[in-house]
């Protein structure tokens, strides 16, 4: 394992001075800030001090830390507050003087009855950029239903078109809309932030799931527009190009992308494929996507008696897009990107070094931040609390024992 990258304070990460306060649970409000965090930003987890975020329930676990949270919820500090109380209330806007963004995805009305929405934010700070995620948006008819990922993926349209034609509906594999939605989140902090340098005051921002899905159907949207035809399940094939999907091998499974002139003829060129080169039925991206059950066929009868590695070597002699269908094993332990430094350790108070998925953000001047793995639940709430200013007959209230370590 290579040890972590230091981040100096003569970096000055791109965010340094932002301060954010954080009400996340699972996914989307803790990746977006996890996000900031990268950047630079002081992000402070506020957790319910009986069981924080649900994540922290999710195994598998390392010594009762959950390794799910560990990196999902690095860089950051775990002030443990009750805001249904008078005195976790207190201390929370204590901190929000000092905020620049609160960034939350409770259901959408949860943090109003708290008098904690953006109004209420407002009232303290009206510099606060305030950030909400949620299932369906922070209005509608399907405001106020529960929404999880897999929600939405299935009303976005993406679980029509995710899987083999006539399969059961299957879903992508890692929670996308719930991802997405973070990094929109993220993004429009930091689009609001750069509006407040100018006007200097905050604005609300509403993402929900379901939108941040729909806004990837690019291609969908492009074929209904235009001929009102609506996609189904392709299995690994492209919209519109072919060949451009997985292939058998003798040994696994390849991607390919022979999608213009010149990697077609570099394809059957590799895969001795002289009299489909020359096949007019074949001569563009059209006909070639027109007839891309054939052509799956005569490729793959190729490909199957070949290795990926094989193939690989042949395809990237010859200048055509390919990749193995690697598993995570694979992914974590590979060689380009352990030869671009993209994975690291961030130490944690009990369990020393916690491996991370570095931050594809690659800055020129001013790195990401590599610093702690996911706190312990409440370990920096007196710290923090002392920190901000906020009375000490209030810090002893809200966290009446030495925060764990």
């Amino acid at each position: 394992m290579s040890a972590p990258r230091e981040t100096s304070t003569e970096d000055h990460p791109p965010l340094t001075g932002i301060t954010v306060l954080e009400v996340g649970v699972f996914m989307a409000a803790p990746y977006a800030s996890m996000q900031l965090a990268d950047l630079g930003a002081r992000v402070i987890k506020v957790e319910d001090p009986r069981s924080g975020d649900p994540v922290r329930a999710s195994g598998p676990f390392l010594d009762g830390e959950s390794s799910p949270h560990l990196r999902l919820n690095r860089n950051k500090e775990s002030v443990a507050l009750d805001l249904k109380s008078a005195a976790g209330k207190q201390a929370f806007l204590a901190l929000v003087e000092t905020a620049d963004v609160v960034i939350e995805n409770l259901r959408p009305g949860a943090m109003a009855r708290l008098g904690l929405d953006a109004a209420g934010i407002w009232a303290v700070n009206p510099r606060v950029v305030y950030a909400s995620g949620s299932g369906w948006g922070q209005d509608g008819p399907l405001a106020p239903l529960p929404g999880l990922d897999i929600m939405a993926q299935a009303r976005s349209g993406i679980m029509s078109i995710t899987g083999t034609p006539g399969g059961e509906p299957v879903k992508v594999g890692v929670p996308v809309c719930d991802l997405v939605c973070g990094l929109y989140l993220a993004l429009g902090v930091t689009a609001a932030l750069r509006e407040r340098d100018r006007t200097g005051v905050g604005q609300s921002l509403d993402v929900s799931l379901f939108e941040a899905g729909v806004s990837l159907a690019v291609w969908e949207a492009g074929k209904y527009f235009a001929t009102g035809e609506v996609g189904g399940p392709l299995g690994s094939a492209h919209q519109s190009q072919a060949p451009y999907q997985a292939f058998q091998t003798a040994d696994g499974w390849i991607t390919i992308g022979a999608n213009t002139p010149n990697t077609w003829a570099g394809l059957c060129r590799t895969l001795d494929m002289t009299a489909e080169l020359a096949d007019e039925r074949y001569a563009d991206a059209g006909r070639r996507h027109a007839r891309r059950g054939e052509l799956l066929d005569v490729i793959e009868f190729r490909t199957r008696s070949r290795t990926t590695a094989d193939l690989s070597a042949a395809l990237g002699e010859a200048g055509v897009p390919y990749a193995p269908i690697n598993d995570y094993g694979q992914v974590f332990t590979d060689e380009h990107l352990g030869a671009r430094d993209f994975f690291w350790d961030a130490p944690h108070p009990a369990l020393g070094p916690v491996r991370q998925i570095g931050s594809p953000m690659r800055f020129s001047r001013t790195p990401a931040v590599r610093g702690v793995a996911g706190p312990p639940l409440g370990a920096d709430t007196r710290a923090v609390l002392t920190r901000s200013g906020v009375p000490a007959e209030v810090v002893d209230a809200v966290s009446p024992r030495a925060d764990r370590a």
